[in-house]
């Protein structure tokens, strides 16, 4: 069995340019954990997720540092603290997806994405054309569905 057998083919989507609050409306009035983020030509670009959203209300911490010498050195990465800063400080999703996406081919065997699924520790993953349209979504309920 493939992907396209079992995968939704009436995705709900939002845009990089779309604001958090309307985004946040979309979950909670479709009853879903996440959406894929497409581009014009209907390109999976990211993905964004009740994770990605509750993370804004988590606190950033400054990275820790060493004075030395009349400077200083930091011990933590700058950059997961800007990456961090920025998701805190999002007003549209393009500050807020997760990208690059895992996505997963129509012809994909189903036993291929639930292994994907669960090594990447994903509830969802994008199905694709060969060129790189979006067609179709697999949440763990279409897999447990099937089963």
């Amino acid at each position: 069995m493939k992907a396209k057998d079992i995968m939704t083919k009436s995705v709900i989507t939002v845009t990089e340019d779309d604001i958090i609050e309307d985004v946040t409306k979309v979950l909670i009035t479709n009853k879903i954990s996440g959406v894929p983020v497409v581009n014009e030509e209907q390109e999976v670009v990211g993905i964004v997720t009740e994770t990605d959203l509750i993370f804004r209300d988590k606190n950033v911490n400054m990275p820790s540092y060493v004075p030395l010498l009349g400077g200083f050195i930091l011990l933590e990465s700058v950059k997961k603290f800007e990456k961090e800063l920025r998701k805190a400080a999002a007003y549209k999703v393009k500050d807020v997806m997760t990208s690059p996406v895992i996505k997963v081919y129509e012809e994909d065997e189903i036993r291929k994405v639930v292994n994907i699924m669960l090594d990447r520790r994903i509830n969802r993953v994008p199905v694709i054309d060969r060129d790189g349209k979006l067609k179709g979504i697999i949440a763990r309920s279409d897999i447990l569905a099937h089963l």
